[in-house]
C-alpha cells in the first residue's frame, strides 16, 4: 500500500485562532503560535511534519483559511519471485 505525506499550508491573516483545527488534528501536529496576525488574532502554526492529509484541520476551519495538500509515496511492489532455478530461463516484465 502506498504512504500517503501531507503538508498544509495555513493563511495567518484570515486565522482567527479558534484552534478548532488543533482540535481536528489526530497527528497533532499544529499548535497557536506566539504571534499574533494583523488583525490581533494568535493564529495556528504546524509544529510537527506528520501530516497524513486526512483534512479534518481543512474541514473544521469556519475561516477557510487551511489548503491541505497530498502526496502518494509509491512503494515498490513485490511482483515475482522465483526459486529453484537449475537451468537458464528469460523473463520479460511489461510496465
Amino acid at each position: 500500500m502506498a504512504k500517503v505525506k501531507g503538508d498544509i499550508v495555513i493563511d495567518i491573516e484570515k486565522c482567527k485562532g479558534c484552534e478548532l483545527c488543533i482540535e481536528a488534528c489526530p497527528q497533532e501536529s499544529l499548535e497557536t503560535s506566539r504571534q499574533v496576525n494583523q488583525k490581533g488574532y494568535l493564529y495556528i502554526v504546524k509544529i510537527e511534519d506528520n501530516c497524513t492529509g486526512c483534512v479534518n484541520c481543512a474541514l473544521v476551519c469556519p475561516e477557510g483559511a487551511i489548503t491541505v495538500y497530498r502526496k502518494v509515496d509509491k512503494k515498490k511492489e513485490h511482483v515475482a519471485k522465483i526459486t529453484n532455478v537449475t537451468k537458464d530461463i528469460n523473463i520479460t516484465v511489461n510496465e
